[in-house]
């Protein structure tokens, strides 16, 4: 494993360490604590392991973490399935899937144009609009501005701040989401370039990135967005991902209701 990819799980077992409360452990309240959340001490004994082994893990040194391990320090730090599933990458224990150049098929392709006035598209990996409808391109507006890429969109065009209506929540799921998917393709460049440009355009970006949140695709629900020429709109979506294309998301908009 290399240094930058322990120190990335160095970091993210510190931030899910320092968000844990003592009571929500089940440990005893102490009136002196210098650090916010657990000691390591604390977890290490939860999880069953050596306090100093834990600190040279967490310290980025060169330790390998067995699967088992890792799984009662998941427990312990109460992680979610996508938090644990993002731990097991960092320490290279679930095969991150094969590298491959972002396309897709003609038949996915055309879906979007076939939903009429419906807003939809297909995303790739690093959130680039691959394939659209107008009612898309005209829902979020100025998007081809933005290079066609929704996280650029988010965080460095105003016109997202307006479309989106609860822009916080959102854009903080979409990096959360940005980085599960970088943590699936280690040392792919586009992430670099993507998260690196984000930090420069975005004060959100690098206040939100250090604090190492994970999140799962969220596949259907309802969204509010501002359309450019009928105003507030509380849409439907749903999310489906192509069988042999796991990384890209079909994002259809429908049911539309005035809020």
């Amino acid at each position: 494993m290399s240094a930058d990819r322990r120190r990335e799980l160095g970091l993210f077992l510190r931030s899910r360490r320092e968000r844990l409360t003592p009571a929500e452990a089940g440990l005893p309240h102490t009136s002196r604590r210098r650090t916010p959340g657990l000691r390591r001490e604390e977890l290490a004994v939860l999880a069953g392991i050596s306090a100093t082994w834990y600190t040279y893990l967490e310290q980025g040194r060169d330790v390998r973490a067995s699967g088992q391990v890792l799984r009662a320090l998941a427990a312990a730090l109460g992680l979610d399935p996508s938090e644990e599933d993002h731990l097991l990458l960092l320490a290279g224990h679930t095969p991150a899937p094969p590298r491959e150049a972002e396309a897709v098929s003609p038949e996915i392709a055309a879906v979007p144009g076939l939903l009429g006035d419906s807003p939809a598209y297909v995303a790739g990996a690093t959130y680039d609009v691959l394939s659209h409808n107008d009612a898309a391109a005209r829902l979020f507006e100025n998007l081809d501005a933005a290079g066609w890429n929704l996280a650029r969109w988010t965080f460095a065009f105003e016109e997202a701040r307006r479309v989106v209506v609860d822009w916080e929540p959102e854009a903080r799921h979409l990096l959360a989401r940005l980085r599960t998917l970088a943590g699936r393709h280690p040392g792919d460049e586009r992430f670099t370039a993507l998260v690196g440009e984000l930090h420069e355009v975005s004060p959100e970006v690098r206040d939100w990135w250090p604090r190492q949140e994970v999140r799962a695709q969220r596949l259907a629900g309802r969204k509010r967005l501002r359309h450019p020429g009928t105003g507030p709109v509380d849409y439907a979506y749903t999310a489906f991902h192509p069988a042999e294309r796991p990384d890209q998301t079909l994002v259809i908009y429908s049911d539309p209701k005035p809020f």
